[in-house]
C-alpha cells in the first residue's frame, strides 16, 4: 500500500480548527496569532492508530441504560479532604483528570502526595513523569513525607509504551506529568504540538475508559492562564482543574473549570509549605489572621465559594494625584469592577474620587469574583478617602447597583454564621423581604443604598461623639 502523502497545515492553539494557509485572526474563535504550524500524515484507510488500545477493532453494541450497572463506578475515597471536595467526592474510575497551573505553583507536590495518600487504599499507584528523572522524583518524594512500597515511578514520552505498560500491570490510578511532553510515534510533529497532544490526550482517553483504571494529566499553562494546546483537549477530559495562586503568597486554590462528576463551584485551600502541600480547613481564620485592627482603607467581606463561605480582608487606598490623570488599580479584583464602584461612589454618595488614584487589595492572593464582595471593596475605598476606620468587628455583604442601592446576595444566612463563627459581632447588609435568621451575638444591619451602609459601617468623625447604627 502506498505511503499517505503528508501536508502542512495549520492548527489554532484556542479552539483547534484548522485551515490550509496561515491567518493572523482565527474566523471560528476570533483569537489573534493562535494558528501554528503542523505536519498531517492521513492514515491509510484500513489501518489502526498505534495508539488505540488492545480491543479496538471491536464493535461496540447499544445497551438498554436501565440495565447499566453503576455499582462499578463507585467512587474511590481521598484521604486529601480539600481536593476530594473539588473531585466531588472521591475518584471515580475510568476517569480522566486534567489539572493546570502556573509553574511552580504546586501541581506536581499535590499529585505526588494524593499517590502516597491513595496508595494503601488502591493497590499500586503508577507516577509517570516525562520531564523529571526518577531520582529526581526520589528526592521530591523524601522531602514530603514517608514513601509506600506500592508506588512506581516511570519516566518515559512514548505514550505507546506507557500504553502497553498500563494495560499489563493495571495499576490503581495513574498520573502523567505532563502531557505536552508526550508524544505518539504515528504523528509527524514534535512533542508539545497541537497533533501531538490531541492524539496523545485521546490515546489516554480511550484507555482510561477501557480499563477502568482513572488517569491524572498536569497541563501547561499559556501566559493568558489557560491550558496549553488545542481547546479540544478540555472538551476530551472529565474533568479540568486549576490550581491558582501566586507564587508570593503561601496559599493556593484548587477549583473545578468542568467536572462530569461533580459541582464546579467547590473549591479547596491549601498552604505551600517545605512538607509539602497542607489543607486549610478553616481558610477564613487564616486569611484574616494577621489583619490590624483600626486601619483606615481596610473592610471584611464575606464570599461563596461553592457551598463554603470565606472571609477575605480587602485593603484600599486612596491618594491624591499631582499629575491630573487619576490612575485606578485592582489587585484581586476585575478592574472594570473597581471603576463601576469608583463611579458610584463618586455620582451618587458623592465621594470625590475625581482626582484620587485609587488602589485596591485582596490580601491572599485571593480574587474575587462574586457581587457580593461590592460592599466590602466600596466601604474600603470610602475609608480610606474619609480618613475614618471601619468599626470594630464588623463585616460587610451586598452587591452594588448603578443607582447606588444595595442588593440581596444568596446564602445570606450561611455567611452571617461563618462571621459569628469568627467572632465577628455586626453585619452590615442589604435589605431583604425576609429578615434573615441571625446567629447569638451577630447585630445585623440592613441597608437600603450604599451610602447608608457607609453610614452604618464607618467610625465617627473626629471631634464627635455620635455614630450612626
Amino acid at each position: 500500500m502506498a505511503k499517505a502523502k503528508t501536508r502542512t497545515i495549520y492548527v489554532c492553539n484556542s479552539c483547534g480548527v484548522t485551515s490550509l494557509k496561515w491567518q493572523g485572526r482565527c474566523p471560528d474563535c476570533g483569537e489573534w496569532n493562535t494558528y501554528v504550524e503542523t505536519v498531517d500524515a492521513p492514515r491509510p484507510i484500513g489501518t489502526v492508530s498505534r495508539t488505540a488500545p488492545s480491543g479496538a477493532g471491536i464493535v461496540a453494541q447499544p445497551q438498554q441504560l436501565a440495565t447499566v450497572s453503576a455499582d462499578s463506578l463507585a467512587r474511590h475515597p481521598v484521604p486529601i479532604s480539600e481536593l476530594s471536595r473539588v473531585l466531588g467526592g472521591g475518584i471515580v474510575p475510568g476517569s480522566l483528570v486534567l489539572i493546570g497551573g502556573d509553574p511552580g505553583v504546586g501541581k506536581s507536590t499535590l499529585l505526588l502526595q494524593l499517590c502516597e495518600a491513595v496508595c494503601a487504599g488502591l493497590g499500586s499507584v503508577l507516577y509517570i513523569s516525562g520531564e523529571e528523572s526518577v531520582h529526581q522524583i526520589r528526592l521530591r518524594a523524601s522531602r514530603l513525607g514517608a514513601i509506600p512500597d506500592n508506588l512506581y515511578v516511570l519516566s518515559e514520552t512514548n505514550i505507546q509504551t506507557i500504553s502497553d505498560y498500563v494495560e499489563s500491570s493495571r495499576p490503581g490510578i495513574v498520573i502523567v506529568d505532563s502531557i505536552q511532553t508526550m508524544y505518539a510515534e504515528g504523528v509527524e510533529s514534535a512533542a508539545g504540538s497541537v497533533s501531538q497532544v490531541r492524539e496523545c490526550t485521546m490515546a489516554l482517553m480511550r484507555l482510561a475508559k477501557g480499563s477502568g483504571v482513572p488517569v491524572f494529566l498536569v497541563g501547561h499553562v499559556t501566559k493568558e492562564g489557560a491550558i496549553a494546546g488545542p481547546r479540544v483537549l478540555e472538551h476530551i477530559v472529565d474533568t479540568v482543574l486549576y490550581l491558582e495562586g501566586d507564587r508570593f503568597h503561601q496559599y493556593r486554590l484548587l477549583r473545578a473549570a468542568k467536572n462530569r462528576y461533580g459541582s464546579t463551584n467547590e473549591v479547596g485551600v491549601f498552604e505551600m509549605t517545605q512538607e509539602g502541600m497542607v489543607e486549610v480547613p478553616n481558610p477564613s481564620e487564616a486569611f484574616l489572621s494577621e489583619r490590624p485592627e483600626d486601619t483606615i482603607g481596610s473592610s471584611v467581606g464575606v464570599m461563596m465559594e461553592g457551598t463554603r463561605p470565606l472571609l477575605v480582608e480587602v485593603q484600599a487606598l486612596t491618594s491624591y494625584s499631582g499629575t491630573g490623570i487619576s490612575r485606578r488599580t485592582a489587585n484581586g479584583l476585575d478592574y472594570n469592577r473597581l471603576l463601576l464602584l469608583a463611579a458610584v461612589l463618586g455620582k451618587r454618595v458623592g465621594v470625590s474620587l475625581g482626582d484620587q488614584d485609587i488602589y485596591v487589595n485582596v490580601v491572599g492572593g485571593l480574587k474575587l469574583e462574586e457581587p457580593a464582595a461590592d460592599l466590602a471593596v466600596a466601604v474600603a475605598i470610602a475609608s480610606s478617602a474619609a480618613g475614618r476606620a471601619v468599626k470594630p468587628e464588623t463585616v460587610l455583604i451586598g452587591e452594588v447597583g448603578l443607582s447606588g442601592e444595595l442588593r440581596s446576595v444568596p446564602q445570606l444566612e450561611r455567611r452571617l454564621s461563618e462571621a459569628a463563627k469568627l467572632g465577628y459581632t455586626r453585619a452590615v447588609c442589604s435589605r431583604t423581604s425576609r429578615k434573615p435568621q441571625t446567629p447569638d451575638g451577630l447585630k445585623l444591619l440592613q441597608a437600603g443604598t450604599l451610602a447608608d451602609a457607609i453610614g452604618y459601617s464607618l467610625e465617627a468623625p473626629q471631634g464627635t461623639r455620635r455614630s450612626v447604627e
